[in-house]
C-alpha cells in the first residue's frame, strides 16, 4: 500500500516553541489523517525533522509499503538525498532516524515542494503551537 504524507515542523523563535505537522494521503490523493504536535522548544530544522520521523512511522503504523514523503524544507531533502552533509551535530541523530525508516519501506522518496502545497501540514504546525498539544483530524 502507498501512502503520501507531507510534513511540516516549525518554531517561533529558533530556538522557540516548536511544533510538527503531518499530512497523509492514499495513493488516490483522499486525505486520510492529518495530526501536529507540540514538541517544546527547539529549532525549526530539528522540528522539520521529527516531523519526518512522525510521519514515517505513522505511515508504517498504518501499513504503508511505500512512502511518497513531501516537505518545504530544503535542507531536509537536500540531506537525505545526500546532497548536503548533515555538519549540525543535533540533526545528525534525527538523520540517521529517518534513514533507518526509510528503509523499513519497499520504496521510500523525498521531494521537496513550496510552501503553498505544504498548507495542511503547516496548518497542523501552527494549531500544534497554539494549543502546545495535540491535535488530530480524520484518524482512520
Amino acid at each position: 500500500m502507498k501512502l503520501i504524507v507531507f510534513t511540516d515542523g516549525g518554531a517561533r523563535g529558533n530556538p522557540g516553541p516548536a511544533g510538527i505537522g503531518v499530512a497523509i494521503q492514499d495513493a488516490d490523493g483522499k486525505t486520510i489523517e492529518e495530526f501536529g504536535d507540540y514538541i517544546g522548544e527547539t529549532t525549526n530544522n530539528q522540528a522539520e525533522y521529527r516531523a519526518m520521523i512522525a510521519a514515517l512511522e505513522r505511515a508504517k503504523a498504518l501499513g504503508a509499503t511505500e512512502v511518497e514523503a513531501f516537505a518545504d524544507s530544503e535542507l531536509l531533502v537536500k540531506q537525505l538525498h545526500r546532497q548536503y552533509k548533515v555538519k549540525n551535530p543535533g540533526l545528525a541523530p534525527l538523520f540517521v532516524k529517518v534513514w533507518n525508516l526509510a528503509q523499513s519501506f519497499d520504496a521510500c522518496t523525498f521531494q521537496h515542494v513550496r510552501r503553498e502545497r505544504n498548507k495542511d501540514a503547516d496548518r497542523m504546525v501552527n494549531a500544534a503551537i497554539d494549543r502546545q498539544g495535540s491535535v488530530r483530524s480524520g484518524t482512520m
